[in-house]
Order: structure tokens, then C-alpha cells, then sequence
């Protein structure tokens, strides 16, 4: 029969071979003057890291596990959601793996950093919020965020969150909520990255409108078929946009788009502003569904580019 402490010594155990696991794909990337940050094996010539820990886009260092040190450049830099690429000179890399577990509320999970030579740190703690999505700074949004309470440690900033089983949860920066640690998790940081190698930005949607929230009286919401309690009252229609191009018009209310419910206008810029134009999530065509003059209808719109 084990006892208490052989479940002790066996956790920790596994805990120790989870970042010996996740060291594989684990770099120190050395952009800018003071302290380096950490990366992520997205290929293996590609990085994924903090936006904001990279103060230039050539001259980058690269610091492998073992010890090699290869230069690389930026790219492509999404500052929306503070995640950059890097494009390493040779394709040494052990891309990371997703875990193989969601994460949940209440899990334990390990944040890990590569800060300097001496080799991997880590911080142990647990999921305490799932959220999103969510304003940034600059006024963006961001889908979806892990926040632990992990401790911020220097040079963490584009290191991983990782499971019990080593797998990838999502990146981590301080770069966004107040210098707090918060997760980007990895539904949201691949795409992001695919995104990028391909076009160097997120090629982020917009329809051109102005609107408000409204209240869906119960009359609206049985025209609808379902249950929302509110939407999005069309009160301005740019010039030669392409909501205007697709025939919407002032006092449309939206209500979803490409069957997805939209309660307000943070949710339809997390549509719009997400993985980008042209992807299985976004279309460049999508259908916009309305409620005009209380009937529900629907309208195709071809996104435009910002």
C-alpha cells in the first residue's frame, strides 16, 4: 500500500519529468537590452514569443537547451494579443505539443521559463479563471485568456504553460493586463502563429458600422427561434463599406453571424478581430443574420481588410 509520502515523491516526481518533457521545446530568445524572455517550438524553424519582449526585428538570438545559439528574425507580430514569430535560421527545433488535457478551473499546471544560460525555472500553481474575451490596450480583443496564479518570474514573458503531462496549455506574458501574468491559450496562440507564417499580420476583418446593445423583447427573441437577451442595433453604416455593400442597413438589429449568436459589440469584434480573414473560423463571406422590422433575415457580407 503506498503511503503519503510516496504519493508525495511520485507527483513531484512526475511534475519534474513534465518540465524535463517541455524543456525540449522550451528557448530563451534574446531581443532586447535588459533581461532576455522566453520562446516556444512552434515549427522547427519557428518560434512563437511575447511581442513586447522584442525591442528589434533582426539580430535576434535564439538559445537552444543544449546550449547552441542560433540568430533569427521576426516574422510576423500580432501586438492585438502580444504574440510575435521568429524565424530561426536552421530547422533544429522540436516543435511543441497541445496537452492532451482542456485545461480546467482548479488544475495544476506549471509555468515555465528559459531567462538565461543557466537553464530552465519553473513555478508551480493552478488555473484560477478561464475568461474572455476580453478589451486589450489598444483597444483589440482578445478571444479567450488562462489566468494562474503562477508566479511572474523575470524573463517568463512567451514561455509556456504546461500540464501534468508536459503538453502545451498556452503562452504566457506580462505584456497585457498590468504587467499580470496571464495565459494565451493554445486555441488562440496556433492559429495566431499559422496565421502569421503565412502573411507576416492578422488580417483582421471589419464591416464598417456603428452600433449599440439592445434588448431583445420576448416578441424578437420567438422571431428568432431561440433565447438572446440582446444584440446589436445598427445606428451608422460607414460609406462604401461592406455592411453597406451587403445591404444592411440603419435600424437592422445584427444577431449572429455565420450562425454564431452575437450578444454585443465585444463579441462581434472577438469574430471579426480573431484568427483573421480566410480561415475556416472567418470565411471571407459570411452570413450576417438581422432582425429587420421584427422578422429575422439574413444578409451576405464580404468582409473587408483593416
Amino acid at each position: 500500500m503506498s503511503t503519503a509520502s510516496d504519493q508525495f515523491q511520485s507527483l513531484s516526481n512526475g511534475f519534474a519529468d513534465a518540465v524535463a518533457a517541455a524543456g525540449a521545446f522550451t528557448v530563451l530568445v534574446n531581443a532586447r537590452r535588459r533581461m532576455p524572455c522566453t520562446g516556444i517550438a512552434y515549427a522547427a524553424d519557428l518560434v512563437v514569443t511575447a511581442n513586447h519582449a522584442l525591442e528589434r526585428d533582426d539580430d535576434v538570438k535564439i538559445l537552444l537547451g543544449d546550449g547552441r545559439t542560433i540568430p533569427a528574425v521576426v516574422a510576423g507580430r500580432d501586438p492585438v494579443r502580444d504574440i510575435a514569430l521568429l524565424r530561426l535560421s536552421e530547422a533544429v527545433l522540436t516543435p511543441a505539443a497541445a496537452s492532451t488535457t482542456a485545461a480546467r478551473v482548479g488544475q495544476l499546471v506549471l509555468a515555465l521559463g528559459r531567462p538565461d544560460e543557466n537553464g530552465l525555472q519553473a513555478s508551480l500553481g493552478v488555473i484560477s479563471a478561464i475568461g474572455g474575451p476580453v478589451r486589450t490596450g489598444d483597444g483589440g480583443i482578445l478571444e479567450k485568456y488562462l489566468r494562474t496564479d503562477t508566479a511572474p518570474l523575470p524573463g517568463f514573458s512567451g514561455g509556456p504553460l504546461i500540464a501534468a503531462d508536459g503538453g502545451l496549455l498556452g503562452m504566457n506574458t506580462s505584456g497585457m493586463v498590468m504587467e499580470t501574468l496571464i495565459t494565451l491559450p493554445v486555441e488562440v496562440l496556433w492559429p495566431a502563429a499559422a496565421a502569421l507564417q503565412t502573411h507576416g499580420h492578422i488580417r483582421r476583418a471589419y464591416i464598417g458600422i456603428r452600433s449599440q446593445d439592445v434588448r431583445l423583447a420576448a416578441p424578437q427573441q420567438e422571431a428568432l427561434g431561440r433565447k438572446q437577451a440582446t444584440a446589436l442595433l445598427l445606428i451608422g453604416i460607414e460609406d462604401n463599406a461592406p455592411a453597406a455593400a451587403g445591404g444592411l442597413i440603419v435600424g437592422d438589429i445584427i444577431t449572429g453571424i455565420n450562425t454564431h449568436p452575437v450578444a454585443d459589440h465585444d463579441e462581434l469584434q472577438g469574430i471579426l478581430a480573431g484568427q483573421g480573414i480566410g480561415n475556416a473560423t472567418l470565411p471571407r463571406v459570411v452570413t450576417v443574420e438581422i432582425l429587420r422590422g421584427g422578422q429575422p433575415a439574413a444578409v451576405q457580407v464580404t468582409l473587408g481588410e483593416r
